[in-house]
């Protein structure tokens, strides 16, 4: 099974300030959307509570929340206690690819126990002010391959580049 991390970092490695995104580019959600369609994403508490209610949980995929309180309940969703049960579950569904979806802690934990064989990372060329942040990777571990570009125009405030990151063998 491949375990997928997708995320949208600014310049500076920012993912999210006050529990929310810092950017709207819909062709960035798009390629999220489409992505992760009908698989399982993975996801930490607080993230999931960031996404808006009305689309909790995110539609058409199998919503799996990392959480330490044994009492959350994520309604047609499921929860957690560690990423190592998050993946055991999409295994057990036959999941042919899990993605990661943050938050940092999550993507951190994910890198540092070699976990992720490949990420899709939409390189945004903005840096506004965040208070979360993507973990730093040795980019020598991955084989980098750009998917998309994208100019900065009347529905994106930000250029931005999307690169798919298959980890070396």
């Amino acid at each position: 099974m491949d375990v997928v991390i997708i995320v949208a970092v600014a310049k500076d490695g920012g993912i999210g300030k006050d529990n929310d995104l810092m950017w709207h580019l819909p062709a960035d959600m798009k390629f999220f959307r489409n992505q992760t369609w009908g698989h399982h994403v993975i996801m930490g508490r607080k993230n999931y509570e960031s996404i808006p209610e009305r689309f909790r949980p995110l539609p058409g995929r199998v919503n799996v929340v990392l959480t330490r309180n044994t009492h959350y309940e994520v309604p047609g969703g499921e929860v957690v206690h560690s990423l190592e049960d998050a993946l055991e579950l999409a295994r057990n569904n036959g999941e042919q690819s899990a993605f990661v979806i943050g938050g940092g802690e999550v993507y951190r934990q994910a890198l540092q126990q070699n976990l992720a064989n490949k990420m899709y990372i939409t390189h945004v060329e903005a840096q506004p002010e965040a208070d979360t942040f993507f973990p730093k990777f040795a980019a020598f571990q991955w084989d980098a391959k750009v998917l998309e570009e994208h100019p900065a125009d009347e529905k994106h405030a930000h250029r931005f580049t999307i690169v798919e990151y298959t980890r070396k063998n």
